[in-house]
């Protein structure tokens, strides 16, 4: 469990994950070498996995997002996680969660546009063996999203 100084350095890191430590200790009313420590910390531990870019994806020709509902059948030799690792390799292919339910496996495409997705989910997803039948929603717009 995290502290509440953890928190909120997690809090601010998560927001910008740029930002310095310095700011970050200021905003936070804490000593620089405190959040420097912790973060230090937070990482070593695993909370913190690792520092990532987050796009702009209209910026970089990746503007429409849908999600995708898999249904795996299964077969000899084929396991649903398994079926969700080939699928995650796929370009295009952003998250990859085993879920329950009617469906048993759920992606988060991006591509360029809307039948570029439809090529990814006919051609691709729907060509590899385990995959019985698929659901796409195409989002509208995204409100918020966290990396």
């Amino acid at each position: 469990m995290l502290d509440p100084k953890d928190e909120r350095i997690l809090r601010a890191l998560v927001e910008d994950g740029r930002k310095p430590v310095v700011e970050i200790a200021e905003e936070l009313g804490l000593p620089r070498a405190t959040v420097q420590e912790r973060l230090r910390k937070l990482v070593e531990s695993g909370v913190i996995r690792r520092f990532v870019a987050v796009p702009d994806y209209s910026k970089v020709g990746r503007q429409v997002t849908a999600y995708v509902f898999v249904a795996f059948t299964s077969e000899e030799n084929l396991s649903q996680r398994r079926l969700a690792e080939e699928v995650a390799r796929i370009p295009g292919v952003y998250e990859v969660s085993v879920i329950s339910g009617e469906w048993d496996i759920l992606l988060k495409v991006r591509a360029g546009s809307v039948e570029e997705i439809g090529s990814l989910v006919v051609d691709r997803l729907r060509a590899i063996r385990g995959v019985e039948k698929t659901e796409t929603c195409v989002a509208f717009q995204t409100i918020k999203e966290t990396p």
